[in-house]
């Protein structure tokens, strides 16, 4: 199996940015009174949870509640190695509903809703896995909501990088309407990671080498994204 890593050129490029992002986000003024460091905040959403399991793989038989949450460790512990503060909507295998809610779905959604308006982040970064009836289809993607530059943008820095490090990746992002993207004002995209309805894809998203690939390649995306806003 070939195992798709960032190329040194990408490398180099990210320590770049991380130089041009530390002069921006870290700095004092020669005065009587100093600026403070400014944090950046990203809330990392791994999608579905407890009864909702979500797409279930048809070959190793993982589902997207799983996949989602150890995908967003992963990136979780990428954006920490840099001074970035997370907050993860879930940490564990469980929902965020009520379990006295007769609606459980949109109880978890309120919650998670609940959890990003109070995070006061920069960015939302929701984590999912796809899937679809053709088996064919495959490639990882960027949803953003319709009408929203800051969003778009980020979906656009994200999917620049997929494209050049992940197999399959589609061309561009596109637009979407979910509650996620709709419940704050907060630049916000949905990553679908790739397809666990195709075999192939499928084999290769529950690799512990891929989940590095994918995450790193975010994380090179939403560095894209601060660089140009």
């Amino acid at each position: 199996m070939q195992i798709f890593t960032i190329k040194k050129k990408t490398i180099i490029f990210i320590l770049c940015i991380l130089i041009c992002l530390i002069s921006v986000l870290s700095f004092s003024v020669v005065t009587t009174f100093s600026i403070p460091k400014t944090q950046l905040c990203v809330v990392i959403d791994a999608g579905h949870g407890g009864i909702d399991g979500g797409s279930v793989g048809k070959t190793t038989g993982k589902d997207e509640n799983f996949l989602n949450l150890e995908y967003g460790k992963t990136l979780k512990n990428i954006l920490e190695k840099y001074n970035v503060k997370v907050v993860m909507t879930r940490s564990d295998l469980n929902g965020l509903y009520d379990l006295t809610s007769k609606n459980k779905k949109k109880s978890d959604m309120e919650k998670r809703k609940e959890i990003i308006l109070n995070s006061k982040a920069n960015l939302v970064i929701s984590i999912h896995m796809n899937s679809f009836p053709l088996k064919s289809s495959r490639g990882a993607q960027v949803f953003y909501k319709k009408g929203d530059v800051s969003s778009e943008s980020l979906a656009n820095s994200i999917q620049e990088i997929f494209v050049q490090t992940l197999p399959k990746a589609k061309s561009a992002p596109n637009v979407g309407d979910y509650y996620i993207l709709n419940c704050s004002n907060i630049p916000s995209v949905i990553v679908e990671c790739g397809f666990l309805s195709n075999a192939d894809e499928e084999r290769l998203l529950v690799t512990d080498a891929y989940k590095e690939s994918v995450c790193y390649s975010i994380f090179v995306g939403i560095l894209n994204f601060l660089t140009k806003n």
